[in-house]
């Protein structure tokens, strides 16, 4: 979807209006509404710092505004095509039926990929279980990956308070002995 389309998409599931974002975004009297009307159109782009606002009052991250474009079937298929040449996306068939897998020969982009594609899997799971709400689901893909708790791709950094902590205690142990 072009930038517009998730501007549009965003702000009417915050049931907003465009006259109501602007003013909130600081765009006075009637430009308010004018003004989301060419980004929703695409006559204008709107800033990355604007984005950020939008994203920030729409409570998602600004990558889920700023999705390629794939507003089109022709739009997505190279799109997808991209995602095969960037990260070993491909094409295949699984009981006769048309799938997208990982390519496990492109190595750290593939355990990387894994990751995160199993971080999704595990929570479109808990969705159909009904271990959560459709809701919570968008929430945590629109503000992936702020809300993602699996840990399966992070890298863990410890706070600085833990980290004193553990350098101290290592420190009394090795003048301990």
């Amino acid at each position: 979807m072009a930038i517009g389309k998730r501007i549009r998409f965003f702000r009417n599931r915050k049931g907003m209006t465009q006259k109501q974002l602007g003013e909130i975004l600081g765009f006075l009297g009637k430009t308010s509404d004018v003004r989301m009307a060419q980004y929703e159109s695409e006559a204008r782009t709107p800033k990355q710092d604007l984005v950020k606002e939008m994203a920030h009052i729409f409570d998602v991250s600004p990558r889920a505004i700023t999705v390629p474009e794939i507003d089109s079937y022709i739009g997505l298929m190279h799109t997808l095509f991209a995602l095969e040449d960037m990260y070993g996306l491909k094409i295949g068939e699984i009981d006769g039926e048309v799938c997208l897998r990982l390519d496990k020969s492109t190595g750290s982009t593939y355990s990387s990929m894994f990751d995160m594609f199993h971080a999704w899997q595990e929570q479109a799971a808990r969705l159909e279980q009904g271990e959560i709400t459709k809701e919570e689901y968008d929430q945590w893909r629109y503000k992936y990956p702020e809300l993602d708790t699996s840990n399966h791709w992070r890298k863990v950094v410890p706070s600085k308070e833990l980290s004193d902590y553990l350098t101290e205690a290592l420190k009394k142990d090795t003048e301990s002995q």
